[in-house]
């Protein structure tokens, strides 16, 4: 594997960060954006300080085409595009469901991730070489109570990186979608906006962290360039379906 361009999306916590990391310590120039400009600040230098020869941080808001317009012209050809930045909203029935909920998951997780692709991907293809690293969701595989809306944003995402698998066939450019169940992140803190009910998800067992998620990441995008793995999907040991857990 080469050491090129690494551009990850949402890379200011949790995955995204943990898979800066792991990328840096390999050796990879990073390119890395996220709302939370601070925050990125502080994982690139991270990123320098474990072996990255340059990591770069750049305000994102995959919300809004300017801000990807801006963020994808500086980021320069990527290697490996990892398309991280997503979140849930609310767990409220379709009947119910807020406005502002309904935009926030369509906007980020499926318009944000076709847009930043589609500005980067001409450069990939002239370079005949590159990985898209598509993050979905164990959602992407079914349907629960209150996720309507989220769950169909990742079924999204999985019909996305099958076309793209399609439409790039003879371009070595390799495509992989990453269907984690739930993980320990910032995640729920998103969803519920409520720490005390955050931390109920994961109270009795044992949930996946950003480094096991990560690690995944890693594994995939480090195969030989003649191996593409479209689709991980993993769960905690604990997470039996998209709504069953075992609890000690």
């Amino acid at each position: 594997m080469s050491k090129g361009l690494v551009v990850i999306t949402g890379a200011s916590s949790g995955f995204g960060a943990a898979a800066a990391l792991k990328f840096a310590r390999l050796g990879h120039p990073l390119f890395l954006g996220a709302r939370r400009i601070d925050r990125l600040h502080e994982v690139a230098q991270e990123c320098e300080k474990a072996g990255a020869p340059k990591a770069l941080a750049h305000e994102l808001d995959v919300r809004s085409k300017e801000s990807i317009d801006a963020f994808c012209e500086a980021a320069g050809t990527p290697e490996i595009l990892l398309n991280n930045a997503g979140l849930a909203l609310g767990r409220d029935p379709v009947s119910s469901v807020r406005d502002e909920d309904l935009l926030g998951m369509v906007e980020t997780n499926v318009i944000g991730l076709v847009r930043v692709t589609r500005a980067l991907l001409p450069r990939m293809i002239a370079a005949k070489r590159g990985h898209i690293i598509n993050l979905g969701s164990y959602a992407a595989r079914g349907v629960y109570e209150g996720g309507a809306v989220y769950a169909a944003t990742k079924h999204a995402v999985r019909v996305i990186s099958e076309t793209l698998r399609l439409e790039l066939s003879g371009t070595n450019i390799r495509v992989t979608e990453m269907d984690p169940g739930a993980a320990e992140t910032e995640f729920s803190l998103v969803r519920f906006g409520d720490a005390e009910q955050a931390k109920k998800v994961y109270q009795g067992w044992q949930p996946l962290t950003a480094e096991d998620v990560s690690d995944a990441i890693l594994w995939v995008a480090t195969r030989p360039p003649h191996v593409n793995i479209s689709e991980v999907v993993m769960t905690a040991t604990a997470q039996a379906s998209l709504t069953k857990f075992h609890k000690e």
